[in-house]
């Protein structure tokens, strides 16, 4: 039934024949008694012979125990409030309002409560009923109420509403919106019965406004849920134009955003602009005054504030000088093209006073550097820079930010060296600078006399300090870096370095300073995490508790100190979530029961994140003397480790699955016996029938959606499609799952052809798994202003969004031989950073012959041409971005890689395996050292490609300022790094950090060493206890081995059947098996020999 019931008043009027009058309920439908009344003389005749009263009676003297507290509001239904006597209604305290929501909530509505609820607010006294509803409001004004109710109560109070005298006030209106209706507005659907209601513009202004009056008191989640309904109001008759018409006085008004938007015109995006009007309109209402002095005073979706700029500016007679300054920052190059010099250089300096110019990370070109500006902001500087020839420092200063559109060429060739060193103080506050344009830069300043002589002079270089090479830093006296690391300019400057730098800074300081402890406490905090773990271990001299605080560390860096930490401070929730995400189980050992509860709780409130092996040592401690009864304040990643039968003290098994479904299920391996019980357990405690989960379920369920199987997905539609978006990975046949659903197009979302770039990005999860029936269904705007405004954010791959790009080519019948008509690179294809995926390397190649390299290096390098026969310079490598792709290892065999900063810009973006081993081979092949920043370059990813003969290469000493995990790489490579890394931190070998040092290189130990490990107390993980060399983990006996594990002891029985445990336990005396009680089988009786046939790979 439609809750918004048209209204029949006159209860006299005649009706149809056979039909039943409209609000006829408390005399024919569901009679009402009234005491002695003429109402109850008139229905008298449908009172039951037995006596008793019909459904709808009530007395006052009911009413006044419920108002008096002496019944309980439960007590009565809303249809016998609804037909009280008016007067009684009045004795109801204010707070009545809440009670009876909260009693109407616990079941459904029936079809008859719309229209209670238009009699039961008719009768309130307005005044009593605004109180009331004050008080409501107060009380849910950011709860979410129930849907259905809050359709039946708005039914009524709108009606009410109506009955005000003066309601069209504003100021009476704006009482009614501000105290009554606002718990109810934030449901958009309640606008679909205003919509329904035929409520006027010019109510539906009045609206607007006073819900404009409060909205910057609203969570912005209720901001989006109101303006949701203001758009369905707006759009839901079909014409493009709702309440504005040229030749309609009262609707032509081109003040049309302020008048229905207001400040909720932040959440609009292009599409929805594009709904609200046709373009020339849009245009009208861009330009309106009114409006325009709105958007001065908002912030704008990124999107929405580019078109709305366009809008402005794409039609003639519309001056520069009239865009709003917050919208100077999304000019497109087409409308600053025409500029004068001099306009140029106004309108720049507009731009830096205005725009943020925030860097943004960009996922799908981790390759570039560690921060850059939006393609849009980079192509209007362009424009602005070659209004100029030549670059004076007084036309330097006054284009401030938008220098950055500076080429390498105009630095070159086009500034005085005298200019350039009076404009540093200017370059310095630039944002964005690619690679080569600080590298130039600085090699620019340092050629031509410019001297680095004190901490002044490094900070005056500003954003340009990441122009310096590792070496150049290297060679800094100490005393500049110690000076430069003091000044609060220059610290500010240390995030966007690139990683080679930082670790060079890293290096220098610590030589530096006179003790570890300085380190921590002098180092920077963007340069905390680059401290290699031998510098964090600390002898009688440590770091404050509050010096460890300040900084981020990695969860391996943490754990160097965690032991000397929680020995100083006892109060464990003073420690940050940075350093308690160091916990490891030889230093929790130390503490007593009470103390390593207090520290679980610790890591709760401080929301830290733990990995598997932490975890699970952390709940067999904590669960040491029985399960605690309040699990709910220990980190809910814990509970992935227990049962719902654990948690029965806690809470009930659907409390527990509530839990897990918010914890990092992903420290779990997917497929892992502990996930597949968790699921089981959880499908048995919801009662899920059959295969298929409804919504409240699938909240409940959480990250365990990700395993549900195929069948589950088929059976419940698009419930789990928000869910299963936020899963990292995917089986085949959820795959094929997911693709069934969405091609039905019976969910949420719609179908493809209905999706918008938010759908994109809401299911950006997903997208991998679609295949061409289903993109080439995807509207090609959606996906086009995905891909601009969304895909570098989202997770996917580079390879993965090249998938959705294809969507959006022609088809091509055959290869043309030059380049194709429509991919001319222009100046804006140049700036795309999307670009390369567009292009195959063949069009490329072609379509790049006539471009300048010169001017477009940093947007735009390929394949060697004929400009550079010998392959490319070392300073052009460093900005071959997103065209990696097209590198083959041929290309590679002629660069110029000479510096391990050079080898870290071009591993950075992890190229494949072939690729990343020619750049390595060349590297080496020319005669570059595998030094500390190479190796840290090359990382675990590609450390496995090195052969015997560099490995060999490798001293010892920068293995310590290195981080490298060595699972995955052969024997041979384990038992080289491992002889190396045991030299390398020799000096630390009686201390408790040298386990953490050497761990990552057990693979490779002897077993000797392993025996003298196991006497040291450092609870190893059965993991690693797995990946020892075969032969050093057979000469191990039970006794050692339990030694080396500690505490993580039990976990042994969970992988006894697992190569080379198992192979491990056979030739094990099962009576000395026995004394580690824990349940091991499967070794040798007395006088018996278990034969463990060896494993021969085949050839």
């Amino acid at each position: 039934m439609n809750p918004c019931v048209p209204l029949a008043v006159n209860l006299n009027s005649p009706t149809s024949a056979g039909a039943k009058p409209k609000l006829f309920l408390c005399q024919k439908v569901i009679p009402c008694m009234f005491g002695l009344s003429e109402d109850l003389r008139r229905n008298a005749a449908v009172i039951p012979k037995s006596g008793l009263p019909p459904f709808g009676w009530v007395s006052q003297e009911m009413l006044l125990k419920v108002a008096h507290g002496q019944a309980s509001p439960c007590s009565l239904t809303f249809g016998q409030y609804a037909c009280a006597q008016s007067a009684w209604l009045q004795d109801l305290q204010d707070d009545f309002l809440i009670s009876l929501y909260s009693c109407l909530i616990t079941k459904p509505a029936s079809p008859m409560d719309a229209e209670y609820s238009v009699l039961f607010f008719s009768k309130y006294d307005t005044k009593k009923l605004i109180a009331a509803l004050t008080m409501f409001s107060r009380q849910f004004s950011h709860v979410p109420l129930s849907l259905e109710w809050s359709m039946v109560f708005i039914n009524g109070l709108w009606e009410k509403m109506l009955q005000t005298p003066n309601i069209d006030s504003p100021p009476i209106l704006s009482q009614w919106v501000h105290e009554g209706l606002q718990p109810f507005l934030v449901e958009p659907k309640v606008f679909a019965c205003l919509h329904a209601k035929n409520i006027l513009c010019e109510t539906f202004q009045n609206i607007v406004a006073a819900l404009n009056d409060i909205y910057s008191d609203l969570p912005v989640e209720e901001q989006r849920r109101i303006y949701s309904g203001i758009k369905y109001y707006l759009t839901q008759d079909g014409s493009n134009q709702k309440c504005y018409s040229a030749a309609v006085p009262g609707l032509n008004s081109t003040a049309w955003f302020e008048n229905y938007l207001g400040s909720f015109l932040e959440h609009a995006t292009v599409e929805d602009m594009q709904l609200f009007g046709d373009e020339p309109t849009l245009q009208k209402f861009a330009r309106d005054p009114v409006n325009i002095q709105l958007i001065s005073s908002l912030t704008l979706l990124r999107e929405t504030a580019v078109y709305y700029t366009w809008l402005l500016t794409s039609g003639p007679g519309f001056p520069l000088s009239s865009v709003p300054d917050r919208l100077v920052c999304y000019l497109s190059p087409s409308a600053v093209s025409n500029l004068s010099r001099d306009d140029a250089l106004s309108l720049a300096q507009r731009i830096t006073k205005n725009c943020p110019w925030n860097l943004t990370h960009r996922g799908i070109t981790r390759e570039r550097a560690p921060s850059s500006l939006p393609a849009e902001e980079l192509q209007v500087a362009s424009s602005l820079v070659r209004k100029f020839e030549h670059f004076s420092a007084e036309i330097l200063h006054a284009l401030g930010q938008a220098a950055v559109g500076l080429s390498v060429s105009d630095i070159q060739n086009n500034i005085h060296d005298k200019d350039l060193e009076a404009s540093i103080p200017a370059l310095g506050e630039v944002r964005g600078w690619n690679a080569e344009q600080s590298s130039t830069i600085i090699n620019k300043l340092l050629s031509s006399g410019y001297q680095i002589l004190d901490g002044q002079s490094l900070a005056k270089l500003g954003s340009l300090v990441a122009g310096l090479n590792s070496s150049t830093v290297r060679n800094l006296p100490p005393e500049v870096i110690l000076e430069a690391i003091k000044l609060p300019e220059f610290v500010q400057q240390m995030a966007t370095l690139p990683s080679p730098l930082k670790m060079a800074f890293v290096e220098k300081i610590s030589s530096s300073v006179g003790h570890p402890a300085d380190l921590v406490k002098y180092i920077p905090d963007a340069l905390a995490s680059y401290i290699p773990k031998s510098l964090l271990v600390f002898e009688e001299e440590k770091p404050s508790v509050q010096d460890f605080n300040s900084k981020m560390w990695t969860r391996e860096q943490a754990a160097m100190f965690f032991n000397d930490v929680i020995k100083t401070e006892p109060d464990f929730t003073s420690l940050s979530q940075s350093v308690l995400q160091g916990f490891t189980c030889a230093a929790a050992r130390e503490l007593d029961a009470e103390s390593l509860q207090d520290l679980a709780k610790a890591m709760k409130e401080k929301n830290v994140e733990l990995g598997e092996d932490q975890l699970s040592c952390l709940v067999k401690m904590v669960t040491l003397n029985g399960i605690p009864k309040d699990l709910d304040n220990y980190p809910k990643d814990l509970l992935l480790f227990l049962s719902p039968s654990d948690y029965a003290a806690t809470g009930s098994c659907r409390q527990y699955f509530a839990e897990i479904g918010k914890a990092n299920l992903h420290v779990l391996q997917k497929e892992s016996s502990q996930r597949k019980q968790l699921l089981l357990e959880a499908l048995a405690c919801l009662k899920i029938p059959g295969t298929q989960v409804n919504t409240e379920n699938t909240e409940i369920l959480g990250r365990l959606v990700c395993d549900l199987g195929g069948e589950y997905i088929r059976s419940s539609g698009g419930n789990l499609l928000k869910q299963l978006s936020r899963c990292e990975s995917f089986l085949p046949d959820q795959e094929e799952a997911i693709r069934s659903v969405v091609i039905g197009g019976n969910t949420t979302f719609g179908p493809p052809a209905a999706w918008s770039a938010f759908t994109l990005n809401e299911l950006s999860g997903l997208i991998p798994v679609f295949d061409h029936s289903i993109l080439q269904q995807i509207p090609k705007k959606a996906l086009t202003v995905w891909l601009k405004n969304f895909a570098h954010d989202s997770p996917l791959s580079r390879k993965q969004v090249a998938a959705v790009v294809q969507e959006l080519l022609p088809t091509r019948l055959k290869r043309a031989d030059g380049c194709p008509a429509g991919k001319q690179v222009t100046e804006e294809v140049l700036n795309d950073d999307t670009m390369p995926i567009y292009y195959t390397p063949e069009e490329l190649r072609a379509c790049l012959k006539n471009v300048s390299l010169e001017n477009h290096l940093s947007q735009i390098l390929t394949y060697p041409f004929s400009t550079y026969p010998d392959g490319y310079t070392e300073s052009l490598l460093r900005n071959l971005g997103p065209l990696m792709d097209f590198i083959t290892p041929k290309d590679v065999a002629k660069w110029k890689i000479t510096s391990a900063d050079t080898l870290a810009f071009l591993l950075r973006n992890e190229p494949p395996n072939d690729q990343a081993s020619a750049i390595i081979r060349r590297y080496i092949d020319l005669g570059n050292p595998l030094n500390a920043t190479a190796l840290n370059a090359i990382g675990t990813r590609y450390v496995c490609l090195l052969n015997a003969t560099d490995l060999n290469m490798i001293d010892p000493n920068s293995l310590k300022l290195a981080s490298l995990n060595l699972s995955a790489c052969s024997q041979t490579t384990k038992d080289i790094l491992y002889v190396k890394a045991k030299r390398a931190f020799s000096d630390q070998h009686n201390t408790p950090a040298y386990y953490q040092l050497i761990v990552p290189y057990l693979g490779g130990a002897p077993g000797v060493d392993l025996q003298a490990l196991s006497k040291d107390n450092v609870n190893m993980n059965v993991s690693t206890l797995a990946g020892l060399r075969r032969d050093a983990l057979m000469s191990l006996t039970p006794s050692e081995v339990r030694g080396l594990l500690g505490m993580n002891l039990a976990d042994l029985k969970k992988w006894q059947y697992k190569p080379p445990i198992w192979d491990w336990i056979q030739v094990q005396k099962q009576s000395e098996l026995d004394k580690l009680q824990i349940g091991l089988t499967g070794g040798t009786q007395e006088g018996y020999i278990n034969i463990v046939t060896p494993k021969f790979q085949s050839t």
